[in-house]
């Protein structure tokens, strides 16, 4: 089969088409056949060993992917496709299900083949997306959702989403509405179309203005692309607010900071605690109309580089999609 591969860290360049074997499922797996696959945050940090986040970022990521090189050859953390076979202790898919999810730290999602574990992060794909929507949502909803949640966004509660026109932001901004919370998107002035139609109801274009001088304050600041701090967005929550990151290793010191002494609190940067139900929640939700997939660009399997090289721009509007063969 063929398969998006790289043998050392570096820029988007390192990355191949190659013809490698065709995986066979273990009795927990599926033999998924992918008809698309996304090219995400995760792909490219892990692709570079985090360089560009400096020597220790860098040092940390070696340990998890592979010191010398990747463990996993293959790239690709996100996908859709149809499921092709199934192990024997496999019980709720068959073959012909559609499916997508998130194969997270195993990768392998670039390829036209891909297994994955029954318990893992994969579901039904929902019935109204098309393969290509698909492969590009499950990441950023599992990820605005395990954040939002630790802060409970509530009806006539206001949260703004700084980076809302990225992957985890439109993901950010569509649960926060749902919720019921007033939503204010930060983003560039061309995005401002597509967040207002994802139900945010006020519009701030970062290079014009600092939202954390403009004297309003938050019930929740949702730092989508990692670039904030909770040092420098406290001005701006109300109190008992909450700041919650998708990045940044310093935040992570001062959250016994706050638990112990003030009354604004930062979050975990982490993931759905219970994947699978969210994947059957968001597929509920864009079946019933209320959660709107945001495509980018769709770029052909053997394009692969120049999809890496635009993802790395961190100019992508929601996400950006493989089509497999």
């Amino acid at each position: 089969m063929k398969a998006v591969v790289y043998d050392h860290y570096g820029p988007p360049e390192v990355l191949r088409l190659e013809d490698v074997p065709k995986p066979e499922p273990a009795g927990d797996e599926l033999l998924v056949k992918v008809h698309a696959a996304a090219v995400n945050r995760l792909d490219v940090h892990s692709r570079e060993a985090n360089a560009s986040n400096g020597p220790v970022i860098s040092l940390i990521s070696r340990l998890i992917f592979g010191v010398r090189g990747p463990r996993h050859r293959i790239v690709g953390s996100e996908y859709s496709g149809e499921v092709e076979r199934v192990g024997a202790a496999v019980r709720e898919f068959r073959p012909g299900d559609r499916v997508f999810g998130v194969t997270s730290l195993r990768f392998g999602a670039n390829a036209e083949y891909v297994t994955v574990r029954e318990r893992s992060r994969v579901g039904l794909k929902p019935v109204n997306a098309s393969f290509d929507e698909a492969a590009g949502i499950a990441d950023g909803f599992l990820n605005a959702i395990g954040c939002l949640r630790q802060a409970g966004p509530r009806p006539g509660s206001s949260v703004l989403v700084y980076g809302a026109s990225g992957s985890i932001g439109t993901a950010g901004v569509q649960l926060a509405r749902h919720g019921g919370a007033e939503v204010t998107a930060v983003c560039q002035a061309k995005d401002f179309d597509l967040v207002r139609s994802l139900g945010a109801s006020e519009l701030i274009d970062y290079t014009q203005e600092d939202f954390t001088k403009n004297g309003k304050k938050y019930d929740v600041v949702f730092d989508a692309v990692g670039k904030l701090s909770f040092t420098s967005c406290k001005v701006s929550l109300n109190p008992h607010g909450w700041y919650l990151p998708t990045d940044g290793p310093v935040n992570l010191l001062l959250i016994p900071v706050t638990r112990l002494s003030g009354d604004k609190r930062i979050g975990i940067a982490v993931g759905s605690r219970n994947p699978r139900e969210d994947l059957a929640f968001l597929k509920q939700l864009v079946e019933a109309g209320q959660y709107h997939p945001v495509i980018d660009r769709v770029y052909a399997m053997n394009e692969v580089v120049e999809a890496a090289r635009y993802v790395e721009s961190q100019q992508k509007v929601g996400n950006v999609v493989l089509r497999i063969p």
